[in-house]
This record gives structure tokens, sequence and C-alpha cells, in this order.
């Protein structure tokens, strides 16, 4: 898959994050409140249904949200705080299947003081139509936005079919 590989290069929350390495997690765009995402769904990541397992789709919607709420360059301002959910909800509306690629985007709709308010969409698609257009966000320019189409999602990456939709509520806390 083109796409940066997620790597505490690519954002310092994901350092020392395993399961989303575990996972196999790609990061798409990233920005001030915004965060896509996408995974391949491999065969231990279903269920008994031979479908994803709602956890795993949880998981991976909890990650954009993480990405989305947590500054890529944390200024001084953010250096000793962080910004964790204090309750999210999901609806599944169809299922993903093994050898689909999941795409997440994750925006924020609100945010007041310490809390945030962040929708993410997670779709699923075949393989081949995620790779259909060869182009990569990571061969934008340096620096340079990848293109995009409405919601967030990088104009190279067809979302496929809408599976889930992952509302998150967010407060920044002290580190400790």
């Amino acid at each position: 898959m083109a796409g940066l590989t997620i790597s505490g290069d690519t954002h310092p929350i994901l350092k020392d994050d395993y399961a989303s390495e575990w996972m196999g997690i790609e990061v798409l765009a990233l920005d001030d409140g915004h965060a896509t995402i996408r995974m391949p769904l491999r065969q231990e990541m279903l269920n008994g249904f031979g479908m994803a397992h709602g956890g795993m789709i949880f998981a991976f919607g909890d990650t954009a949200f993480a990405l989305a709420c947590n500054p890529a360059n944390p200024g001084l301002a953010d250096e000793g705080s962080i910004t964790v959910a204090s309750g999210v909800d999901i609806n599944f509306i169809k299922p993903a299947f093994q050898g689909q690629v999941l795409t997440a985007v994750a925006n924020r709709r609100a945010s007041t003081g310490r809390s945030g308010l962040y929708d993410i969409q997670i779709y699923a698609a075949d393989p081949a139509a995620t790779e259909a257009t060869g182009a990569s966000p990571a061969a934008s320019p340096a620096g340079a936005p990848a293109p995009t189409l409405p919601g967030g999602l990088p104009a190279d990456v067809p979302p496929g079919e809408l599976v889930a939709e992952f509302r998150g509520r967010s407060r920044t806390i002290s580190k400790k």
C-alpha cells in the first residue's frame, strides 16, 4: 500500500503504539483536528461470522480519533498535556470482510476549553479500488497538503462503502 507507514516520526503518539502497529495502520493525512488512516482487514481481525470484529473497527476508529485530537507537532503550550477520549459512540452500518481495506476519516466538529467533539467515518473497499490510481498522498510536494474530497478524504483514496460512524468526545488532561 502507498502512504506513510505508521511510525513515531509520523505522529509522536504512535512511537510506542504497538496495537496500531500490529493492525498495520497507515497514516494518509494529518492536520489540525483531522486524520485519515487506512489498514487491510486480515484473517485474525475477523469474528466467528467471518466479518470484521467490531472491536477491530472500534480500535481503528479510535486511532484516527487520537491522531485528530493530538497535534503532530506539539508546541510549547502542548508540552505538558495530552488529549484522550472522555466517551465514544460507534454505530456499525454494514459488515466489512477479509481482504478489504478500511479507511477512517476523522474530523473535529467542535472544540472549547479542554473538550472536543470528533466524527470519524469508516469505509471499506476492495483492495483493487484503493490502489487503482497508483498515486500516493506521500507523493505530494513537501509541506503541501494532499488534495482532498469533501470530508477530508484524500482524492486518490476511494472511500468504498460506509461501514461505521464513530463519534468521540475528547478531554485534554495533564501528562503524568
